[in-house]
């Protein structure tokens, strides 16, 4: 599996911890990335000194929790767009994960797809000059995001077809998807190529991924056998001690 590569998710695994404390525990783990959700209620130069003292990298943050959905709200979308991508080129952090926003009931979800299909296209020219790329993130609607506009991966590639474009792609994340959908190596395998990040946690509860019902091995060798070889975010709440478990899953990938 050593063409995967780990990425800790600092917001999640080290949840409380201060951001250049977070960064410390992911280097003692062996990881060579690590990942956050909102760059802009963070220190970034305090996060810049801690990543370079630390010689990680940067593996993705997320772009301004605005609705795509909504096309009022489009402009919005891409002006927080806009800022985010000058936070990752500063950053020096390629992907950027974005949610799409909850379904609104009084328009019709046909409405709703050409809304965010047309923001994406709208999107694309800036990416593609920025050398960035945008992730589109489907959800679970069961436990965690009940409301989420976009929840089965299917319909997410389907979207990434309809933008066509080579800097706007899906984030596979393997908790919600299980959730959502199951067959989940199928739908990996089959769909690589609109893939550009990965997230994991254990299913039930969202703790680490030796945790519950998935056989993360064989999830990762068969991603291993494509031509994937970019991150994965461990994107999870330890119940064990935090930096064992992150040591256990970096050895899988050969760190």
């Amino acid at each position: 599996m050593n063409q995967l590569k780990p990425s800790v998710c600092i917001d999640a695994v080290f949840e409380g911890l201060a951001v250049d404390e977070a960064i410390q525990q992911v280097q003692a783990a062996g990881i060579n990335a690590f990942e956050f959700w909102g760059w802009w209620d963070r220190d970034l130069k305090v996060l810049e000194a801690a990543r370079d003292q630390a010689d990680l990298e940067v593996s993705a943050c997320c772009t301004k929790f605005i609705s795509l959905v909504d096309p009022s709200a489009r402009n919005q979308y891409l002006e927080g767009l806009e800022q985010s991508i000058q936070a990752a080129r500063r950053l020096k952090c390629k992907t950027l994960i974005s949610q799409v926003g909850d379904a609104i009931a009084s328009i019709s979800r046909d409405d709703q797809q050409a809304s965010l299909v047309a923001g994406l296209r709208e999107a694309a020219s800036m990416l593609e000059a920025a050398g960035v790329t945008l992730v589109i993130e489907p959800l679970n609607d069961l436990i965690d995001h009940q409301g989420y506009y976009l929840v089965r991966s299917e319909e997410a590639f389907q979207i990434i077809d309809q933008v066509d474009s080579p800097n706007i792609k899906v984030v596979f994340d393997i908790y919600h998807q299980q959730i959502s959908e199951g067959q989940l190596i199928a739908n990996i395998t089959s769909n690589i190529d609109k893939i550009a990040h990965f997230h994991a946690a254990g299913n039930p509860g969202r703790h680490e991924l030796t945790r519950g019902e998935l056989h993360y091995p064989s999830i990762f060798e068969a991603i291993s056998a494509t031509n994937y070889r970019g991150f994965v975010g461990l994107e999870y709440w330890p119940v064990g001690d935090a930096l064992k478990g992150l040591r256990e899953v970096a050895s899988w990938f050969g760190q």
